[in-house]
């Protein structure tokens, strides 16, 4: 029975998909925005606002967390000394999802996910799909 397994892995393991979110996180926190699927897309949006939470409140301990999260100690001082200050009076909800349509080689669902406090054009996506 699959009781309280709300996690979804998208059909890799549980390393690979942990690696993965990772990986998504730390390209949005250096890009300010990626593109990816709508399905990965929600995944490492749920992920960055925990970082992010992480980030506000500014603790060693917050800061080792996230560390062993996105594996990336270079990354996660963006995190810390830009991004957080900009939701300090923010009660969550830091990114957004922009849904695309559809990739013309297999039909995924693509989007775009990006800090709420950006004001970077529409036009400029660059990430890893």
């Amino acid at each position: 029975m699959r009781h309280k397994n709300g996690n979804k892995r998208l059909g890799r393991s549980s390393s690979h998909h942990k690696a993965m979110m990772g990986a998504l996180v730390c390209a949005l926190i250096k890009d300010k925005r990626i593109k990816t699927t709508v399905s990965k897309a929600k995944l490492a949006r749920s992920m960055a606002e925990k970082m992010v939470t992480l980030g506000r409140s500014g603790t060693l301990a917050a800061r080792r967390q996230a560390i062993a999260k996105l594996r990336r100690e270079d990354i996660v001082a963006i995190l810390f000394d830009e991004i957080a200050p900009t939701f300090e009076g923010r009660n969550g909800g830091y990114t957004r999802v922009i849904k695309l349509g559809r990739r013309s080689s297999d039909g995924s669902e693509m989007a775009i996910l990006e800090w709420v406090e950006s004001a970077v054009v529409a036009d400029e996506v660059v990430a890893p799909a």
